[in-house]
């Protein structure tokens, strides 16, 4: 007697329409099996793809067929049991074993013959091609998209994927506070909290409506993207995006997190230490606080005071106040200043100056432009030899990513 497993799959990543939802696939199993009078044992139903090995429901019903629970499978078509070529040829060895007997499918003849089994063997190929082909169609859709600058994934955070044309804009609402963001960011004394927060205020947070985590800030923070330029799968391209922060503020913001990376040694700011020495030994001025409390007025005050270390040797000098270092500092200033004959020498200097740096400016131009245009070369030999399969993929990522910085580093102004 012949005893059916009835089969049912459906997997979220398949676009054809045509194929029923697993409700469906079961009430026309059902008519079918009532109708032509099979003996179905279980229904096994299954919400997974069939591109590669692995199914787990699918796999326990070749286990009970091979132990003689049963020794046949229902099912709406050959694609809904294999679409790669192992799990297509467990079903044929299984024919050829004769532990499985027969195969029903509404959509599609099979009889256990010769004949029968080279049909079926045709369906599993068309259905694993129908998969490789969809691949390849996605691959070369992605391929088409980087070449065209734009980034293939969820947009960033400020920016927002249109369906419709199949870009990525720029988000006016969104995008003013991001805008915001990394401009308090570049201020300095702003955390990471702090942004999360203030972007949490405007609207801007993750799933549960809870603030952003540090380090999704510090990737909205660093990434490249907000000027124009992205990173995928190792290789850097040119994105055709619209761009609402500049690389000015980008290279202010980015400053600022190295500065927050570094460890920091506790203590206070004081303006003048670092480069000022003491006049009459050529130490090194060091500063300090002093607290004071006042009884009468119940208050607390701190004064800072500078002071030759006193490293080279004896030394004279006392304590000053800031305030007075201050008045000594802009003392020296004021007498620094130049008369009206020095002053047109200078003048004439600098305009001598003037056009021989635009005159150099102008040789500098053509230099870059040749540069240019020699990387550009190199790319495309880069990209002729990658096709050729001549240079190998890593080779190519790491080659090209360097041309791409190098063209950025001529095209992009030092900040």
């Amino acid at each position: 007697m012949i005893k059916y497993i009835c089969y049912c799959r459906k997997s979220t990543d398949e676009k054809d329409r045509q194929v029923l939802s697993i409700d469906g696939q079961l009430s026309e199993l059902k008519e079918f099996a009532s109708r032509e009078k099979l003996q179905v044992i279980d229904f096994v139903t299954e919400s997974k793809t069939a591109k590669e090995p692995g199914r787990e429901k699918f796999a326990e019903v070749l286990k009970r067929i091979e132990k003689g629970e049963a020794n046949a499978i229902l099912s709406w078509h050959p694609d809904r049991l294999a679409r790669n070529s192992i799990d297509g040829g467990r079903i044929v060895y299984l024919l050829d074993t004769g532990k499985l007997l027969d195969l029903k499918f509404p959509t599609f003849w099979f009889d256990n013959t010769p004949q029968g089994k080279f049909m079926l063997s045709i369906a599993f190929g068309q259905s694993k091609y129908y998969v490789d082909n969809l691949s390849e169609n996605v691959k070369r859709g992605l391929r088409e998209k980087l070449r065209r600058g734009v980034w293939p994934k969820l947009a960033p955070i400020g920016y927002f994927n249109d369906l419709k044309i199949k870009s990525i804009e720029v988000d006016d609402e969104k995008s003013k506070y991001v805008k915001k963001a990394f401009e308090k960011f570049a201020e300095g004394g702003t955390s990471y909290s702090e942004i999360a927060r203030m972007l949490f205020k405007c609207g801007i947070y993750r799933k549960g409506e809870r603030e952003l985590k540090v380090d999704t800030v510090k990737n909205m923070l660093s990434n490249k993207f907000y000027v124009g330029t992205f990173l995928y799968n190792g290789v850097l391209y040119k994105g055709s995006h619209k761009t609402f922060i500049s690389k000015d503020l980008f290279n202010k913001v980015q400053k600022q997190m190295e500065r927050l990376a570094r460890p920091r040694l506790k203590g206070h700011n004081f303006p003048f230490t670092g480069f000022i020495k003491c006049a009459e030994c050529g130490s090194a001025i060091t500063a300090e606080t002093h607290p004071r409390y006042y009884k009468r007025t119940n208050r607390k005050v701190v004064f800072n005071y500078y002071r030759c270390t006193k490293s080279l040797g004896n030394c004279r000098q006392k304590y000053i106040t800031d305030v007075e270092l201050e008045k000594q500092i802009r003392n020296m200033v004021l007498k620094c200043s130049i008369d009206d004959e020095e002053y047109k020498i200078f003048m004439d200097l600098y305009e001598k100056d003037k056009l021989i740096e635009e005159q150099s400016a102008s040789q500098r131009l053509i230099e870059l432009q040749s540069k240019i245009s020699n990387l550009e070369d190199q790319e495309e030999t880069l990209l002729d030899g990658y096709l050729e399969h001549i240079v190998e993929p890593e080779v190519y990522k790491k080659k090209k990513n360097e041309i791409f910085e190098e063209k950025q580093k001529i095209c992009s102004p030092k900040v």
